[in-house]
């Protein structure tokens, strides 16, 4: 094998997944770039693959990286992986490609499962055109500017989330996407997958209380075009303003936003929230 780093994808629930092609891979390379190396152990383990490994992960990425393309550059091969799904795609990676760019060593995929790209084939929504938004922000003021800069997109949107966050996020997805289209996918490929088609006001209603198990996408629909926009009346801004504010915004900031999304004036709905 030449002296690259191999990005290998892993399977996101189902060991069958697991490409003949990432096996041989993972057989002949030198060492092993994981995540976590417990949970690749398993993997390994499964497919009779014994092979050095060194941890690689958001917290030592940098300095490890370092290591590994000095390796690569003294002849040895490496194979990234993650603890599920594609290497890179809101998991380690994206740095270490970085870094064999600038010491110019080669890079191979491996392709394998990637669960956003799985839940967007069976989510019922608009495929030709897409984002995806990965995980929102913990942090209050990021998570508002990524919601904010989302309302007028015309795009079928993607995201990542952990389960004990989904009441959260499906309660912001009711304040800045009211009535939207959206698909929840859960468990991908394994034994309790489910997609559940409803709407973003109608999720936070049967959702955003008792929440949802195991590891979610979640596929929102884009803003409508103009000519099949809901017609508002100025009592639905009003009201759909009012939630902003439960949810702790400014009235003229609930205002404004609302009045992008019905078309009234800022001025109008403040006023009769006043």
């Amino acid at each position: 094998m030449m002296s690259v780093l191999y990005v290998v994808g892993t399977p996101i629930g189902n060991l069958n997944d697991f490409s003949p092609r990432a096996i041989e891979t993972l057989e002949k390379v030198d060492f092993i770039a994981a995540e976590d190396t417990r949970v690749t152990l398993k993997l390994l383990n499964h497919f009779g693959i014994k092979k050095e490994m060194v941890s690689y992960f958001e917290h030592n990425k940098l300095q490890r990286g370092e290591i590994i393309t000095n390796r690569i550059l003294n002849g040895e091969t490496c194979a990234i992986v993650t603890d599920a799904g594609m290497p890179c795609i809101s998991d380690p990676g994206e740095l270490l490609i970085m870094q064999c760019e600038e010491k110019g060593i080669p890079t191979i995929v491996i392709p394998g499962p990637t669960a956003f790209a799985s839940a967007l084939a069976i989510s019922g929504l608009p495929t030709g055109r897409f984002t995806f938004e990965g995980f929102l922000s913990v942090n209050k003021k990021s998570r508002k500017e990524h919601l904010e800069s989302l309302i007028n997109e015309e795009r079928t949107m993607l995201f990542y989330e952990a389960p004990h966050k989904l009441s959260n996020t499906l309660k912001d997805f009711a304040n800045y996407f009211p009535n939207r289209k959206l698909s929840i996918v859960r468990e991908i490929t394994k034994i309790h997958e489910e997609v559940i088609r409803t709407t973003t006001d109608k999720a936070y209603e049967d959702y955003g209380e008792t929440g949802l198990k195991g590891e979610i996408v979640l596929v929102l629909g884009g803003k409508p075009h103009k000519e099949e926009e809901e017609t508002y009346t100025l009592s639905d801004a009003v009201e759909m303003a009012k939630k902003l504010i439960e949810n702790g915004e400014k009235a003229t900031t609930a205002s404004k936003e609302i009045a992008s999304l019905t078309g009234f004036k800022k001025n109008e709905i403040y006023k009769e929230l006043l």
